[in-house]
């Protein structure tokens, strides 16, 4: 039975296979909902981005609204500057706060103002700090000058004063200290000891971040952890964010921390993919760069399972994304607008977890470099969560992650790419269909994607979704929700394209737009479900780069559902 542009049928489990059309290929994906194994990982619940006074302007104040609502209280942002000099006002790349200055007398100044409106503006909206202790106040670097930066994407230097060493590691101390003294004044003490505080960004990357040596960025560390511990003894340091580069630097840092005695409450490293654009008969197309990501991480995680006085530690990837610049354009990027982002997502973030789970490693989040660029072009092309304060299709991603709770089930796919082939090849000819699945009481909800490396059309898969032994209060009777993400459905950059484009959108086209971006469901209502002996049979197509989020859930006693059931289509 057909029903409504879904086209999802519920099947008696003993009907024969869907018959796929003429382009489409069959997968069977199996879940076992009998069987609750470990609690899901709500490693999602990361986000960040370089500019930090963006969450104060309209679009930032909305863009963080709709992050706090996925997990209100649980969800955590990440931002550079927090530190830096200056009087607040944004640019790519680039925030202050003025944190800091010297008086005439050379005594420090303390200013909480610009920190407080930010911080102030994230817990308003259920949203809590992952505190990044950076950047160098002027008044405190060794080479002050120039401070500012005058980066461009594709030109202009990035390291500037803002990047260099202390010329006072008891002030930068003392710095750090009376500020989360203050923050626990303004927050309370139980809300900053939920925080995560760590030290810099990516200090192994000397031509970007740090102007200093590793000796130094670990003598900075130091001093940042202790002004936090002295203000706070309970609170989360860690650290050292560092960039998925190949190298030792995280090995290194470990064995300092270990030496020194420095408190480390949980790791942190950067993990990135490298999109490319390649050449083809009608001009190019992207091709994502998974394997690269998942290779870094590998590369980290190793390091970590290394160490035993480590492997048992909390781990955070602090920027986990398809590529290493959220600010730079240009053809290579053109995957960010629509659902080549979410398919992406939706494949790497179950992968990074199996790869954790592989070298038995606690992975605590995964961070999202990803947040807004206010007042820009709608749909420019940056990487980002919203255009304009329009969601993106990616952050529907993240809603339907959200909606993942409990305990995952088995969920099985005859076309799920195996791990080790994504890592060393990609996903450059077989399609990817995988599946996680998750039970919350009665609550069962199946995540199926339909992800491919190459940015090129793609024959749809006909997925038949065998559910077995489901819960008895499901058994007796269930609804079905499909939610989607492909180009018709929680998709805004289709929509603006469709009409035409326009570079200042009327009301009445920005409202179409809103409502385009919103989570989508196939049908306008849910439907009934009917289980025999327990197990149920759902066929659907799913689209290349198209998400699928069903839930199912026991189903009231009142009418107004439509029932399905039995094998025809």
């Amino acid at each position: 039975m057909i029903i409504g542009a879904a086209a999802i049928a519920v099947l008696a489990p003993a009907s024969a296979d869907p018959t796929p059309a003429a382009d489409a290929f069959s997968v069977v994906v199996e879940v076992d909902a009998g069987r609750p194994e470990r609690p899901v990982d709500p490693v999602w619940r990361f986000f960040g981005a370089d500019e930090p006074n963006y969450a104060t302007m309209k679009d930032g104040r909305t863009t963080l609204a709709t992050l706090g609502k996925l997990a209100p209280d649980y969800v955590y942002f990440r931002t550079h500057n927090l530190l830096t000099s200056g009087d607040g006002t944004p640019a790519l790349k680039w925030g202050s706060t003025g944190i800091y200055s010297e008086d005439a007398s050379g005594r420090p100044v303390y200013d909480w103002t610009v920190v407080d409106r930010i911080f102030d503006t994230y817990r308003a909206r259920g949203v809590k700090p992952y505190v990044e202790l950076g950047f160098m106040p002027e008044a405190m670097s060794t080479r002050p000058v120039p401070y500012q930066h005058d980066w461009r994407p594709g030109s202009g230097a990035l390291r500037t004063g803002w990047a260099y060493p202390p010329r006072d590691y008891g002030r930068w101390e003392d710095l750090i200290y009376q500020w989360v003294r203050h923050c626990v004044d303004r927050y309370g003490r139980e809300d900053v000891a939920s925080w995560y505080f760590q030290t810099w960004n990516e200090a192994n990357l000397p031509q970007y971040y740090w102007g200093g040596t590793r000796e130094e960025f670990f003598r900075l560390h130091d001093a940042a952890v202790r002004g936090v511990r002295r203000a706070l003894p309970g609170a989360r340091v860690g650290g050292p964010d560092n960039a998925g580069a190949g190298d030792d630097f995280l090995t290194a840092f470990m064995a300092h921390v270990q030496a020194a005695g420095t408190p480390t409450d949980f790791l942190s490293f950067h993990a990135k993919g490298q999109p490319e654009l390649v050449q083809d008969a009608k001009g190019g197309h992207v091709r994502m760069g998974l394997n690269t990501h998942l290779k870094a991480a590998e590369h980290e995680f190793t390091a970590i399972s290394a160490n035993p006085a480590f492997r048992n530690k909390p781990i955070v990837i602090g920027e986990s994304d398809p590529e290493g610049c959220a600010a730079c354009q240009g053809p290579a990027n053109a995957y960010r607008n629509g659902t080549m982002y979410s398919s992406y997502t939706a494949a790497s973030f179950p992968r990074l977890l199996a790869l954790a789970d592989r070298h038995r490693l606690n992975l605590e989040g995964i961070l999202s470099w990803a947040f807004e660029f206010e007042d820009q072009a709608p749909f420019a092309g940056f990487r980002q969560l919203t255009s304009n304060g329009i969601n993106l299709s990616v952050i529907n991603m993240f809603k339907m992650f959200a909606q993942m709770k409990g305990r995952y089930v088995p969920a099985m796919s005859d076309h799920q790419v195996a791990l080790d082939t994504v890592m060393t090849k990609g996903v450059r000819g077989t399609a990817d269909v995988g599946s996680v699945a998750s039970l919350d009481g009665d609550k069962l909800a199946v995540l199926v994607w339909h992800y491919h490396d190459d940015d090129l059309p793609g024959p749809k898969a006909a997925v038949r979704l065998q559910l077995r032994r489901l819960p008895r209060a499901v058994a007796k009777g269930a609804t079905l929700t499909h939610y989607r993400i492909d180009a018709s459905h929680s998709n805004s950059f289709a929509a603006w394209r469709a009409m035409g484009s326009p570079l200042a959108p009327t009301n009445e086209q920005r409202a179409t737009l809103l409502n385009a971006a919103e989570l989508a469901t196939m049908d306008a209502a849910p439907t009934r479900l009917t289980a025999r002996r327990g197990d149920a049979t759902l066929a659907f197509d799913l689209p290349r780069q198209g998400v699928s989020l069903l839930v199912i859930t026991p189903a009231p006693r009142e009418t107004g559902h439509r029932r399905t059931g039995g094998s025809s289509q």
